[in-house]
């Protein structure tokens, strides 16, 4: 009488060590999506729409409007009384779509000019201002509250601030 190998009976009742257990495809993690690692990447990359970009380029240019329309009253009274938006960005989780942070950049200067010589000096600046997002904001959320010709005074979702009370704490 001729014996099977030891692992075979085991393995015909289903006694397996793999019995029962998924065997990950190559490339595919095992991981609940709610635990696989993040990866952030700018709004432009995470964007798959025409709809979005416009949505996107068209905030971005009403947030340049609404600060310079307000700019000479406000925060341009100050030390740096050139104070320019530079650019409005954000980090976009990759699967989710919820925002990691967005940042409103703003560069300003003063300039002297010296009667004797002609010779202009300057002082500059940067300010990074975070933008006072609840935490979980879709991107698809932002664009939607602040669709419209003044997203500097939108309610920002789940939230009861705007971006304008962002520069506030800021510039």
């Amino acid at each position: 009488m001729r014996m099977s190998p030891w692992w075979v009976v085991p393995s015909m009742l289903g006694l397996s060590s793999f019995a029962g257990a998924q065997v990950p495809q190559a490339g595919v993690s095992s991981l609940p999506l709610e635990r696989r690692a993040k990866s952030y990447v700018d709004e432009v990359s995470y964007f798959q729409t025409e709809v979005e970009f416009q949505a996107w380029f068209e905030l971005r240019a009403h947030l340049r409007q609404n600060f310079d329309d307000i700019c000479g009253d406000t925060f341009c009274e100050g030390d740096y009384a050139n104070i320019e938006s530079i650019v409005f960005r954000c980090s976009v989780e990759t699967r989710t779509g919820v925002i990691g942070q967005c940042l409103w950049v703003f560069g300003g200067s003063a300039e002297n000019i010296d009667s004797r010589t002609g010779v202009i000096s300057t002082q500059t600046r940067t300010w990074a201002c975070r933008s006072p997002l609840a935490r979980g904001t879709t991107m698809a959320k932002l664009l939607t509250a602040l669709a419209g010709p003044e997203p500097l005074y939108a309610t920002l979702p789940g939230t009861s601030t705007t971006l304008y009370d962002g520069l506030v704490d800021c510039l």
